[in-house]
């Protein structure tokens, strides 16, 4: 299961809180892996970008309340997950039925913690399960990713910075991923969707080591681009 895209917490019918990812990374992965045989199915927040994979293979959401609940239907059940999505750490406190008029010189906001899906996951992930984060960061970047990478149970965490061609809206990424050990491999900048594979190689990695089933990979790397029948 990959998660994508952004969520919108909305105040009133036409105003909503949301961030600038654009789901082109998410979409990628879901696309890299659906190419290489793998079974996926994606969640997404809001995104004008066309389908990698197949509709049925995509739940669309909005808010991240939404996303908790689709994404729970699968938690038992996938052998992996990539949380892309970057979901909103919060939403307004009350919502309004009709829009809200300019009235106060002074408008004041009450917002709440969202659900954070990726440690709700965490808590009920087995031992036969993987789970890959995304940390995008500003300061601090090496100690908050590996603080995540230990609080949501991730096997391994991308890390991102939004800088200059990196990140939000870019079509390329420049990434280092760091596994539980807090070993770090860094990635140069390339397009997002060579960043994909990267992290599908890491995958088929971790599943390897950490779940030792002979014989049932599902992270097909070897059945290579196309067993999907794409055109």
């Amino acid at each position: 299961m990959v998660t994508a895209g952004p969520t919108r917490e909305y105040l009133d019918p036409v105003r909503f809180i949301t961030n600038e990812s654009s789901g082109k990374m998410g979409y990628a992965i879901a696309g890299t892996l659906y190419r290489h045989g793998v079974d996926v199915i994606m969640i997404s927040g809001p995104v004008s970008i066309k389908p990698p994979i197949p509709a049925e293979k995509i739940i669309h959401v909005v808010s991240a309340e939404e996303m908790l609940e689709a994404c729970s239907q699968y938690f038992k059940i996938v052998d992996a997950v990539i949380f892309t999505a970057a979901v909103a750490d919060y939403r307004p406190a009350s919502w309004s039925g009709q829009k809200i008029k300019k009235t106060a010189q002074v408008q004041r906001l009450e917002f709440v913690k969202n659900p954070d899906i990726a440690y709700e996951f965490g808590k009920l992930k087995k031992e036969d399960q993987i789970s890959v984060g995304f940390a995008l960061e500003t300061d601090d970047i090496i100690d908050n990713a590996a603080k995540k990478l230990e609080k949501k149970n991730f096997d391994a965490i991308v890390i991102n910075s939004p800088n200059k061609e990196e990140g939000f809206g870019y079509d390329t990424n420049r990434i280092a991923i760091m596994r539980k050990d807090r070993t770090l491999k860094n990635f140069p900048l390339k397009p997002k969707k060579d960043i994909a594979l990267d992290i599908l190689k890491e995958l088929e990695t971790l599943w390897t080591h950490n779940i030792l089933q002979p014989g049932s990979d599902p992270f097909p790397l070897e059945a290579g681009p196309g067993c999907h029948g794409d055109k």
